[in-house]
């Protein structure tokens, strides 16, 4: 989720699940609606966390897994909690903390993934229905989905915000096309096309001076008069657009995963990636990236995503180690303080307050593929310990971040260099399915 547009940015809600993000204070932009959802795990040769480490699979005695190993492969106690906590039988996703108790695109398609992840077709299949039906008016032909719903302030319950979001409908696109390939249902492929297609039409720009980017959403980013467009780097993660690539060769996601790069090496001068940037024009024709005028150049609660993505990007795609060489001052920060920093100014590198357990979960995975070993398993075991802890009632976000977190971690899915999801209980269960 994003600072829905400039006009919006007074009255943007609490950060919470979906596209408000919000500090401890809550208090925040728009894009926050993930902010508070991690906690603390355990790295490289840890796989599994705490109380909820898996026993060894069993097996027959020829070795081969059993089907009820490959029921267990897709035991995930974390989602189990998170869908306790935030989802309704009929598919909404709903983050109580908020005062519209609201439900977000970026949920709706983070929780889908997270249901490919767990193999529930019939969860996910509910996930998708209800965002069709009440965040695209039943045709996502005709619109991408809303990204706000919710309580109204006059009490009815319905789309409070109509812009979509730009992410969300990448993950959307992204989870449906996966799911098509390992369920086999091509019509979720059909439905993954209409979407890409929608987002080529509507938040894909030609961005003067630098070539293709795509917009936050189709309203309230794009500024020509004044020369001015906003982005939001943690929108874009690399694994996506690889995929989408590899579907539609001829289509803009190459050209746009190059520009991606691009534009987390240009705004990250210290190693830190900003929440938000801008792209001006000057008057010769050339442009560049600077603060963005509404939010400055802190890199906080949406930017945490941007380290997450890379840090789940292939080792063997050829924009890994660029990516991980633009963002090495998290790394360095969070090994001297033995935390993640809550906010930093990108342009000074000047660190602020202790992040939440999210933010740990959320570095996980980019400390293990920067070698970081001895901060990576300082902050698993800080994870461990309040994360997987029952008792804890972490908000949405720090679940949803230790969801992407740890899963990765613990090795529930993985994305290969085409952008294709290797999902753990794919083998297990296709395994146990032969027997």
């Amino acid at each position: 989720m994003i600072l829905r547009s400039m006009q919006n940015l007074s009255s943007a809600t609490p950060w919470s699940p979906s596209r408000t993000r919000s500090s401890p204070s809550g208090v925040g932009p728009r894009r926050n609606f993930l902010t508070r959802l991690l906690a603390p795990l355990t790295v490289a040769p840890l796989v599994l966390l705490g109380a909820h480490a898996h026993a060894a699979k069993p097996t027959q005695a020829n070795g081969t897994p059993t089907a009820n190993s490959c029921r267990a492969d897709t035991d995930w106690p974390l989602w189990d909690t998170f869908n306790e906590r935030f989802a309704q039988e009929d598919g909404r996703i709903v983050d109580f903390n908020v005062a519209q108790m609201h439900s977000t695109s970026e949920g709706q398609s983070y929780a889908m993934f997270f249901a490919l992840v767990a193999n529930q077709p019939e969860r996910f299949e509910r996930l998708w229905r209800w965002t069709v039906s009440n965040l695209a008016g039943g045709n996502i032909a005709a619109r991408l989905p809303a990204w706000q719903w919710g309580q109204r302030k006059d009490g009815t319950w319905g789309i409070i915000d109509n812009n979509p979001a730009s992410d969300a409908d990448l993950w959307l696109a992204y989870t449906l096309l996966e799911a098509a390939r390992v369920w086999k249902k091509p019509a979720y492929e059909a439905d993954a096309r209409t979407l890409l297609a929608r987002v080529i039409q509507d938040e894909l720009i030609e961005l003067p001076g630098f070539g293709k980017m795509l917009l936050p959403g189709p309203v309230g980013f794009s500024f020509p008069d004044q020369k001015l467009w906003r982005f939001n780097p943690s929108y874009l993660p690399l694994p996506l657009l690889r995929r989408f690539a590899q579907l539609d060769p001829k289509g803009p996601w190459s050209v746009l995963a190059s520009n991606t790069v691009r534009l987390i090496s240009d705004t990250a001068p210290r190693g830190y990636s900003p929440d938000w940037v801008a792209w001006r024009l000057a008057d010769n024709g050339r442009g560049g990236f600077v603060a963005d005028p509404q939010t400055g150049d802190v890199g906080s609660y949406d930017a945490i995503r941007t380290y997450l993505w890379a840090g789940m990007t292939a080792p063997t795609d050829p924009a890994a180690t660029p990516l991980r060489r633009a963002l090495g001052g998290m790394a360095q920060a969070t090994e001297m303080a033995e935390f993640p920093p809550e906010k930093v100014q990108t342009g000074s590198g000047a660190v602020q307050g202790m992040g939440p357990i999210g933010f740990a979960a959320a570095l996980l995975p980019y400390l293990q593929t920067d070698g970081r070993n001895s901060a990576l398993l300082l902050q698993q075991k800080r994870v461990q310990a309040r994360l997987f802890d029952p008792a804890a009632r972490l908000p949405y976000y720090d679940h949803v971040l230790g969801l992407f977190g740890t899963g990765w971690i613990e090795k529930r899915y993985q994305f290969l260099p085409s952008g294709r999801l290797q999902l753990r209980w794919e083998k297990a269960c296709s395994t146990a399915t032969k027997r």
